[in-house]
């Protein structure tokens, strides 16, 4: 064999190795859970569903997002005609940390590192004494790019249970405990 294709051969075989070392190491988030609460895993695809809104508090920025449940409800008026959100109904609130584009025209405000992801079901028998609703927060790390569950210490406090967001969440109970407006389109 010629010594320029047992380099290749090499070369090639240590990017391989690399390439799946940092894959194993690399946090698969659909394995991070709340104790006692909500699992990464019951979203998988939230990055794809349709945006419901968008928000801007507490300094961040915030697209939510709902599965086709979800989705399906907003269209047919829910919550604004009075009627509860069906079993399976699930939303994501996506927050990032805004950034300026120093050298775009008007130096726009745009997302920037992401912060934190916010999940919420509807499940009337398993979250039968939360109004129906399962909540679950999770803090991003930018610099080693894995989630987290959101604690007592976390802005806002979250506790390890699927009714972190309840006792924010009464304010609204008339609205099926939920503060996102569905934007028409």
């Amino acid at each position: 064999m010629r010594r320029s294709t047992q380099i290749s051969i090499s070369i090639s075989v240590s990017i391989a190795a690399l390439v799946t070392g940092v894959s194993i190491s690399a946090q698969d988030k659909y394995t991070v859970k709340v104790p006692n609460g909500l699992a990464f895993s019951e979203f998988r695809g939230y990055e794809d569903w349709p945006v419901i809104a968008i928000s801007a508090n507490g300094g961040k920025f915030a697209v939510i997002v709902g599965n086709p449940v979800m989705i399906d409800a907003n269209k047919q008026g829910l919550p604004d005609n009075g009627k509860p959100f069906p079993d399976g109904a699930k939303m994501a609130k996506i927050h990032w940390n805004p950034k300026t584009q120093e050298t775009y025209p008007g130096q726009p405000t745009v997302p920037g590192t992401q912060h934190d992801v916010d999940f919420m079901v509807k499940d009337s028998k398993r979250f039968a004494d939360s109004g129906g609703w399962g909540w679950g927060a999770f803090e991003y790390d930018a610099a080693s790019n894995t989630f987290t569950p959101a604690t007592t210490a976390s802005k806002p406090p979250q506790e390890n249970d699927a009714k972190c967001g309840f006792a924010c969440h009464t304010v609204v109970k008339n609205r099926d405990y939920l503060f996102t407006e569905y934007a028409k389109r």
